[in-house]
């Protein structure tokens, strides 16, 4: 369902795709690394692959939070991924305005969860040509997000994404409805579970996101159980000290055994 990216590999395979990478590019470093882990791994295993990193936080509990090492020195570690790797990227966007220049280094625009109702947002988004991810944002259905993708397509783009990242539950928690999948599918667009976002544990009073990484596993399982046609992970080899979302991200090491898991329970069901 994806073959409207020319550089996604392993897509005669059959397996479900993966979005993953750090948080935040935090330099040029770690990124290359995470990403050379990833694709070695997914090219063992023969899953389709799209490297993910913010080039900037917009979304911060507390204005002292890690927000970026700069917008273009992030969006050139991006591309220099996206280029000597060979594979696509995706990063945010938080304003129309970024549409555009992100655009010009990165094969797929996000919009975070907070904005997926941003009209003027979607359309700058769309108007890029780029392929579009939209998040299902914690306080909406998932049959509102057909109104997303009609203002992506109303735009002139039908290259769109959506991403469950789960539901706000009380005032610090989030819970995964696995009906969401499949109506989100009847919209005729690829649908995405992000399993490292809903299991944060937003609006601590310490100011910090907290999160439950332990079931990333299990959220994972379940939605490819049920259908889902790609999945969602923010990784990084030391969580503990990541600056951005670390208490809800795979460890690094633990990600080709939960994909080879993963994979086992997609090949039982289709």
């Amino acid at each position: 369902m994806l073959n409207y990216l020319d550089k996604l590999k392993n897509t005669d395979s059959g397996n479900f795709f993966l979005m993953a990478g750090p948080c935040a590019i935090e330099g040029e470093d770690i990124a290359m690394r995470i990403a050379e882990k990833v694709i070695t791994i997914t090219d063992k295993l023969q899953i389709p692959y799209i490297f993910k990193g913010s080039y900037r936080k917009a979304n911060r509990s507390k204005g002292s939070s890690f927000t970026g090492i700069g917008d273009e020195k992030a969006l050139r570690i991006l591309e220099r991924i996206g280029r000597e790797f060979g594979v696509p990227t995706v990063t945010d966007i938080h304003e129309s305005d970024e549409a555009a220049m992100a655009a010009a280094y990165v094969d797929v625009l996000q919009i975070p969860a907070f904005l997926c109702r941003q009209t003027d947002l979607l359309i700058a988004a769309a108007q890029t040509g780029k392929v579009v991810n939209v998040k299902k944002g914690q306080f909406l259905s998932a049959g509102s997000m057909k109104f997303a993708v009609e203002k992506v397509k109303e735009a002139g783009n039908s290259k769109v994404i959506l991403t469950d990242r789960g539901n706000t539950f009380g005032y610090q928690d989030l819970i995964v409805d696995y009906r969401g999948l499949p109506e989100m599918q009847s919209f005729g667009v690829p649908v995405v579970m992000d399993c490292t976002h809903s299991l944060q544990q937003p609006n601590q009073s310490s100011g910090v996101t907290g999160g439950k990484p332990e079931l990333i596993s299990t959220i994972a399982k379940a939605a490819i159980a049920v259908g889902a046609d790609g999945l969602f992970i923010e990784t990084h080899p030391d969580p503990a000290n990541a600056k951005s979302d670390g208490a809800n991200m795979l460890h690094l090491d633990l990600l080709e055994e939960t994909l080879t898991k993963l994979i086992r329970i997609r090949q039982a069901i289709i």
